[in-house]
């Protein structure tokens, strides 16, 4: 081994003992970066099992892969699948909010493995866009966390990272605590597609990136625009999601 190659090993090391791999929920030492703490691994509920072919839900009594939710069958959403790593609990919220608004970009990578696990193909081949954020809410956080998860996603992934498909000239209040309906009404018309990719996107399949999936109506906002410019499909990968029997949690 040469003497450079030692000399990185060594730092390596040094930094590894000051500054050892901690659990990205609770923050205990753990044995590499990224990975969660036992106790944090079981409090996680990864999704994956029997679900509605199309918004993810978990329905336990899935008996065949195209099987959808009533809320589904009833009014079915403009995007053709959204697929989530875990439910939206107290570790899920915890690394969303980190990522969010602690300023620790690297929980972007620790979201964006599970999320590849729950994708399938999904991501081969397709245009990866963050859901957008309005300018001014990026200059005051100084990024969009959706924009950190999609680039680790393709980093590792595959797919074509698409930063700017999407604009949000539209600058809506915060949705959280809208119901339904009221969210629904909020982003209507915050959304376009960028001035480079009205050609590019014709034809083409695009998965939105999003950290937490409440009601879907963020990202139907910006499937429907999507879709009347010329996608063929457009898919929602996030990293967790509201389950309807876990709403009271949020």
């Amino acid at each position: 081994m040469s003497l450079l190659n030692l000399a990185r090993h060594a730092g390596r090391d040094v930094i590894a003992f000051a500054l050892p791999p901690r659990c990205p929920g609770c923050g205990t030492v753990v044995g590499e970066d990224h990975a969660f703490c036992l106790d944090c691994w079981q409090k996680l509920d990864f999704l994956g099992g029997p679900g509605c072919a199309q918004c993810g839900e978990p329905i336990a009594l899935a008996f065949h892969e195209e099987a959808r939710c009533g809320a589904c069958l009833a009014d079915p959403p403009p995007f053709d699948r959204a697929r989530a790593a875990v439910a939206y609990g107290p570790i899920a919220r915890a690394l969303a909010l980190k990522l969010k608004y602690g300023r620790r970009p690297g929980v972007a990578l620790t979201m964006a493995r599970p999320m590849r696990r729950v994708a399938g193909g999904m991501l081969e081949g397709a245009l990866v866009a963050p859901i957008p954020l309005h300018r001014w809410r990026i200059w005051s956080r100084g990024y969009n966390q959706a924009a950190l998860i999609a680039r680790a996603l393709v980093r590792d992934g595959g797919g074509e990272l698409a930063l700017d498909l999407l604009d949000r000239p539209k600058n809506t209040p915060a949705l959280r605590g809208l119901g339904r309906t009221a969210r629904a009404r909020t982003v209507a018309g915050a959304f376009r597609v960028g001035e480079g990719w009205k050609q590019a996107v014709k034809g083409r399949r695009v998965v939105l990136i999003d950290d937490v999936y409440t009601t879907g109506a963020t990202a139907s906002g910006c499937a429907r625009v999507l879709k009347r410019a010329g996608a063929a499909e457009v898919n929602l990968l996030c990293w967790a999601r509201v389950v309807r029997d876990h709403q009271d949690e949020r």
